[in-house]
């Protein structure tokens, strides 16, 4: 049996916390706002809810069932269930995990240092101030330390075990998240600009957004990365699951606390940024909403606006965790499966290597973007479209079977979910992947 296999999840609950936290990250509370900003607010919601439901959810339950049934890390699952010639999808979930990780580790480092900061010294009083700070952090030993920093206690979690570190962790990380942004986002419904806030982001529409390609991506993109559907995690979470576990609630469970997560983060972004006058600073980025802006318009309101930075850069890291454990855990799984390895060898050769990875990321904002855009975006993307065909279309008696064994699971629920699987998921997730490949050459080359 391989190593992989001999781990479990404590409990039901368990397996639903660490996946809700593997798909609750920073995504959820800067990129949600800042996309929903850009994609004329009301229609981005609508399409981020649509591709979520219908399309993601789908193939959530799918990656469910591919890891669960074959018992196999997101490297071997493809070819265990469909044969050798699926091996390279195995390869993709590695290298789309890996990739993600290698810049999200960059981005950690930023908000445990802004968080660092707002706790022993204060915020920025201007946006002059501000940019000051973050081009301390962002470059070069400051950003490298905090890269690596958040890659050593990614590491130590994930070395732990699935029970005493990955489970343990999400049992008081999530619930704490969830307290914190209620809070925030209570404490945000009070400002002066609370109601115009909601309406000139969230509850503002434009249809011509609906038909924006740049829209369509980005709500692809923010779903696909939110959920985290395409880059193995879940996968590899649910190789440890219990074969009776109910897959498709507990993948409603893991959406539904996920969109909560954007949704409550859209409630406290959108009146700071109205009450504050930051709306200009958050349709040029998401850097500049949240290193920026953020910190200087709290900066306003005294001793409360400190309390609040340190309490939402807090939530903004422990969100962060949560995540890439998750992603941590694909490759270290695979190595294990595939070598034999222990966990403690896999977990820190790969921190190792994924740390080198993301040198270019620390040290340069674009290549960055630019692996946000092809990790995060085009091949997350590109293995939720694998997922779907080769659960849907080449082993779809696996799909059924495995949900059959399910005690709570009825057969039509299978079929309804096997439906949208076949002849839903795959031609929308298509139909983004070209659109998110077109859009992306645009911008690369200058033309969008």
């Amino acid at each position: 049996m391989a190593a992989a296999q001999k781990e479990h999840w404590g409990s039901g609950l368990g397996f639903v916390l660490a996946a809700a936290g593997s798909a609750v990250g920073l995504g959820n509370l800067w990129g949600f706002a800042y996309r929903a900003s850009q994609g004329g607010g009301g229609s981005f919601v609508l399409l981020y809810v649509l591709i979520v439901a219908f399309i993601c959810l789908p193939v959530l339950v799918a990656e469910m069932v591919l890891g669960r049934n074959t018992g196999r890390s997101p490297l071997l699952a493809p070819a265990q269930a469909a044969g050798r010639d699926w091996k390279p999808m195995g390869w993709l979930f590695v290298v789309a995990a890996c990739g993600i990780l290698a810049f999200y580790a960059v981005l950690m480092g930023w908000t445990a240092q802004t968080l660092i900061h707002a706790l022993n010294v204060g915020l920025p009083q201007t946006m002059e101030d501000a940019q000051l700070f973050f081009d301390g952090i962002s470059r070069g030993n400051s950003a490298l330390a905090g890269q690596a920093i958040s890659l050593l206690l990614t590491a130590l979690v994930v070395s732990a075990g699935v029970q005493a570190g990955i489970e343990r962790l999400s049992r008081w990380a999530l619930p704490l998240l969830f307290l914190l942004l209620v809070a925030l986002a209570i404490w945000a419904s009070t400002l002066p600009g609370a109601i115009d806030g909601y309406k000139t982001f969230l509850l503002r529409w434009d249809g011509r957004e609906l038909m924006n390609i740049t829209t369509i991506r980005n709500a692809f993109s923010q779903a696909f990365f939110s959920i985290g559907t395409g880059i193995g995690s879940i996968m590899a979470y649910s190789a440890y699951l219990n074969r009776k576990a109910p897959v498709p609630q507990e993948a409603v469970a893991v959406v539904g606390l996920d969109t909560a997560v954007g949704l409550l983060a859209g409630m406290l972004t959108f009146p700071v940024v109205i009450s504050f006058g930051l709306g200009d600073a958050v349709s040029e980025s998401t850097i500049g909403t949240i290193f920026l802006a953020l910190p200087t318009g709290l900066a306003s309101i005294g001793s409360t606006g400190r309390i609040v930075a340190v309490a939402f850069f807090f939530l903004a890291y422990l969100a962060a965790i949560t995540s890439s454990v998750s992603l941590l855990e694909v490759p270290v799984a695979s190595l294990m499966d595939r070598w034999n390895w222990s966990r403690t060898k896999a977990t820190w050769i790969c921190a190792a290597v994924i740390f080198v990875i993301g040198l270019p990321a620390a040290m340069n904002l674009q290549v960055l973007g630019a692996m946000d855009a092809l990790f995060g975006g085009v091949l997350l993307i590109a293995g939720g479209l694998l997922i779907a065909v080769l659960m849907g279309w080449v082993v779809p008696r696996i799909f059924l079977a495995d949900l059959k064994d399910s005690t709570v699971t009825q057969p039509s629920t299978s079929g309804l979910i096997l439906f949208f699987l076949r002849w839903v998921s795959p031609v929308v997730i298509a139909a983004g992947l070209l659109i998110s490949v077109v859009d992306l050459i645009r911008n690369w080359t200058g033309q969008g």
